[in-house]
């Protein structure tokens, strides 16, 4: 019963970092049609702030909270200097992001060397009910992610703004036309996906290794997410999150890591087929 709480909370904790960082991709995709090839660099990037912290000895803290804004103000700046310039052209997105993320990758290199990193967890608290302890951290990092999460439904369901973003994502014309500024409502969504992306590599940092390529270990499956819960409804890319998330989180305790993968990407491939099958999908 104990190991049964552990696996479960160690799974939700990975699923909700995992929607974090799909929800990101599902934002910038809803809005703009834009495949963000380099969000799991962005996602590197607020490890590394929190990493940066630690090394000038600034407060745990100060260091997830710099990174949503590391990787927003790094989202806004490649919506300015690259994604406005060919948004409308899908192809051409997804080959320059996937060079940007190469490029991110060797400044991470560059600035912080290859090998692994590091990061102490800021507490050792545990929260023990009868026989059964888990670490506090895991409990906060799943409380930020949650209220993140639930903060992202609220500005794009019960918010000015959001009804800005589906009158934009439904017609650019009439909306601009009604004195919206669609730009604006791109730039805003792309830095608001890349914030996500920034906060839930800060959170996870004191969990993992933190080096240049652990974006691609977080954005293969949050395509996998939101391929399973579909790009379109939001809601979407919760059920996809559990199910390829949880799956990979509780499969690893008794598969390896990669036989593990192995099988979730099956399943995945299975949920899919069904779901856009033509009797009996998942829809």
């Amino acid at each position: 019963m104990v190991e049964a709480a552990a696996i479960g909370l160690n799974a939700a904790s990975y699923v909700l970092i995992l929607v974090l960082v799909a929800l990101g991709l599902v934002v910038v995709f809803g809005v703009m049609r834009v495949i963000n090839m380099a969000h799991g660099e962005l996602f590197m990037l607020g490890a590394y702030a929190v990493i940066a912290a630690d090394g000038l000895g600034a407060p745990f803290w100060l260091g997830v909270l710099a990174a949503p804004i590391l990787a927003g103000a790094a989202g806004a700046a490649i919506e300015a200097a690259l994604i406005r310039h060919i948004y409308a052209r899908p192809l051409d997105t997804i080959l320059a992001t996937w060079g940007l993320s190469l490029a991110l990758k060797q400044a991470i290199v560059l600035a912080f060397g290859p090998a692994s990193l590091s990061v102490p967890s800021p507490m050792d608290a545990t929260i023990a009910v009868g026989t059964f302890a888990y670490p506090l951290y895991r409990l906060i990092v799943m409380g930020v992610a949650l209220v993140a999460i639930l903060g992202v439904f609220i500005g794009f369901f019960r918010s000015g703004f959001g009804l800005m973003v589906r009158a934009v994502v439904a017609d650019p014309r009439s909306a601009a036309c009604l004195g919206i500024d669609p730009a604006l409502v791109h730039r805003v969504s792309f830095t608001a996906g890349a914030a996500l992306a920034g906060l839930a590599g800060g959170l996870i940092a004191p969990l993992i290794s933190v080096d240049p390529e652990m974006g691609v270990g977080f954005l293969i499956p949050a395509f996998l997410a939101i391929l399973v819960g579909g790009a379109g409804p939001l809601a979407g890319v919760l059920t996809g999150g559990v199910v390829v998330g949880g799956a990979d989180s509780v499969l690893t305790n008794w598969l390896s890591p990669v036989l593990a993968q192995v099988v979730v990407f099956a399943l995945a491939v299975v949920v899919i087929r069904l779901r856009r099958g033509p009797v009996g999908g998942l829809r």
